[in-house]
């Protein structure tokens, strides 16, 4: 197994569940990691996070990658220093809060540091890789890799090239992403949101409809995802339910195309999440899920998350056998 030193160095910037999800995926495969945060007693509190979430990791048997968590532990360190974070770094994966002034400010940073050839990736979900690299001397290395929360749980990241983003970044950047086991998916260009929140947003305008419009409740609205919807998305996306629904998509549309039809007109206009249905939603809300026992709710969420990866590890596996 290749170390840390042959695989390269990653650079991380930002602390929090992001940062430390980073870390540990990197390091899960033998990356050398490096963390930076403009608050020097943040990046000691992670790693002692890190090291406390990869030995609770190990000790339930559902630690990532075949090294132990001692061995990816060793693979990450702390540094105060911008200039020693990128230095020889392969990559450097931006973890910072939803700012586009501070992101602006940290990139035209790193573009008077940073190495040639050194990827500079950003985890952002809200802004376009164009808006923060457009000035800078590397712009061809700025490059979105925004992980789906939480990351270690939800292997999904989609990479976003800015117009001026080289090819050789976004396939190598693929490369890095499936390596660590993550599952990129690669857009052609810049689009507002992406595509995992163009398409979340579409699915959470019509639940706040149906709640808008008296139809359903939140619990209920909340059981037509989880006990619905998503049983058959966590193993087949949008179009192959379909497809499996109907003798293939053909015969699908053939029946049903003008019934989709009508009910997209009777959609309405996208509505503004303001007002009373706001007040509404957050009450019920609320009920099904007190703010104090959020905490509680996500360590449901990851577990349940991580034994979905478990069972559908197991599948695709025992099919792979049949197939061979």
């Amino acid at each position: 197994m290749a170390t840390s030193h042959e695989l390269g160095k990653i650079g991380i910037i930002g602390s929090g569940l992001i940062g430390r999800s980073w870390s540990m995926l990197f390091a899960s495969v033998g990356y050398q990691v490096m963390v930076y945060d403009i608050l020097p007693n943040q990046v000691a509190n992670d790693l002692k996070e890190t090291q406390k979430e990869l030995n609770n990791l190990e000790s339930k048997g559902l630690i990532r990658g075949d090294l132990s968590a001692s061995q990816q532990f060793s693979c990450i360190s702390g540094v105060n220093d911008l200039s020693e974070l990128v230095k020889d770094a392969i990559l450097i994966q931006e973890c910072i809060p939803e700012n586009l002034d501070m992101k602006i400010n940290l990139y035209q940073q790193l573009d008077k540091i940073v190495e040639n050839n050194t990827i500079m990736s950003s985890s952002t979900s809200t802004f376009l890789p164009s808006y923060f690299s457009k000035d800078l001397k590397y712009q061809s290395n700025v490059v979105v890799a925004h992980p789906v929360n939480p990351p270690y749980y939800v292997p999904l990241v989609e990479i976003v090239p800015a117009p001026w983003t080289c090819p050789d970044v976004v396939t190598k950047t693929r490369a890095i992403m499936e390596h660590i086991g993550q599952k990129p998916i690669t857009l052609s260009r810049e689009i507002p949101g992406f595509a995992l929140n163009r398409i979340q947003l579409l699915l959470v305008n019509e639940c706040w409809r149906l709640v808008e419009d008296g139809i359903l409740n939140v619990p209920d609205v909340e059981s037509i995802i989880s006990d619905g919807l998503g049983m058959r998305y966590a193993f087949l996306g949008a179009f192959e339910t379909i497809h499996l629904n109907a003798e293939g998509m053909r015969n699908f549309l053939k029946r049903y195309a003008h019934v989709i039809d009508e009910i997209n007109k009777s959609m309405g206009a996208t509505p503004k999440m303001e007002g009373p249905t706001a007040d509404l939603v957050i009450d019920q809300l609320e009920k099904m899920v007190p703010l104090d026992k959020l905490p509680e709710r996500r360590e449901y969420r990851d577990n349940c998350l991580t034994q979905l990866g478990i069972l559908k590890k197991k599948i695709n596996n025992e099919k792979l056998r049949r197939l061979s």
